[in-house]
């Protein structure tokens, strides 16, 4: 059974965290982001199938190409997304959606409506960046 939820509604600090209203509110977001995305999956398929025969024009043609590789490589970060989205999700459903993976601590509620998909609280992920940092190879 889906929560009631106003459509002006937006999670605050003054109720408690990551009550059943919140919950519902993030799985909505992140159903619709998902959807969102699928959809322009769908509409990258259908461009690419309908494209005419390459241009004569090795210029052109090349131009062409490259833009297809360019929405080939967005298409599949896309995808990557879908499985953070869908992680997500199934947060949601375990309880666990909303707290930060390292350190159990609420993430907070401006972030995860900005981030739906964060498992890091804000601190947490700078000292991520920082140990990333520290360690990349350059």
């Amino acid at each position: 059974m889906a929560t009631d939820l106003p459509h002006s509604y937006k999670p605050t600090e003054k109720e408690p965290f990551m009550n059943e209203r919140q919950r519902e509110y993030f799985r909505r977001k992140l159903v619709s982001w998902k959807e969102e995305i699928l959809r322009e999956s769908r509409e990258t398929i259908q461009n690419l199938q309908s494209e005419p025969t390459p241009n004569a024009d090795l210029a052109d043609r090349a131009t062409t190409e490259s833009e297809r590789q360019l929405e080939l490589r967005t298409r599949d970060r896309q995808r990557k997304l879908i499985a953070k989205i869908d992680a997500a999700l199934r947060r949601l459903e375990d309880g666990s959606y909303g707290f930060c993976e390292e350190t159990g601590e609420p993430i907070s509620l401006k972030r995860l409506d900005a981030r739906p998909i964060a498992t890091l609280s804000i601190e947490a992920q700078e000292r991520h960046e920082r140990r990333e940092k520290v360690y990349r190879d350059d």
